[in-house]
């Protein structure tokens, strides 16, 4: 347990790359496209309702992983307060690569299906679970360099944004998962 502790950052990074690529692995395993089965690869994909959408390396729900390297770096270091970075940057990847592999099991994308952004969801290409899972690092890296304030500021400013524009984002996210509530249906519709 005392190795794990105080792994090195360098030891942390390369166990992460190896996390990372179980979770490719896993997710090639339940049939997820390696790519956009559009056949090409795009930086960023705008439209939510579009067939691109967790497709390509970034979209919308990009910044929701950015946030959960915020909150990963936070509970790591609640948790274990005299382990070194390397281990908590390793607890916090592998939250996340779980949560990538979960998150498009079956059961979970029909869930998702049900609500109303995302009734065309196929669950994430590889490639866009992998960068989904280094949005997180990025935001675990944010976390341990910036003021505390500015990360909660920065946490607050992109909920704000990406709700005001696509009418969802991590909370609300986070809510349907737990319990579908009729009135954010029917927000995120546009009221129809």
């Amino acid at each position: 347990m005392e190795r794990i502790k105080n792994i090195s950052l360098s030891t942390a990074v390369l166990l992460c790359a190896g996390i990372i690529l179980i979770q490719a692995l896993a997710l090639s395993s339940f049939g997820q496209p390696p790519i956009c089965e559009c056949g090409y690869v795009k930086f960023w994909e705008g439209v939510v309702l579009s067939s691109g959408n967790s497709q390509h390396l970034t979209d919308w729900y990009t910044p929701s992983h950015i946030i959960h390297g915020f909150l990963f770096y936070l509970l790591a270091w609640y948790l274990f307060p005299r382990s070194s970075v390397g281990a908590r940057l390793l607890f916090a990847l592998a939250i996340e690569s779980g949560w990538e592999v979960f998150e498009n099991t079956p059961w979970l994308i029909n869930h998702y299906r049900q609500q109303a952004l995302a009734q065309g969801y196929i669950g994430d290409s590889i490639i866009n679970s992998v960068f989904d899972t280094m949005s997180a690092a990025l935001g675990f890296i944010m976390a341990r360099k910036l003021p505390t304030f500015a990360i909660v500021v920065v946490a607050i400013a992109l909920e704000l944004y990406v709700g005001f524009m696509i009418r969802d984002n991590l909370t609300l996210n986070t809510a349907n998962l737990i319990y579908q509530f009729d009135f954010i249906k029917e927000w995120q519709s546009g009221g129809q």
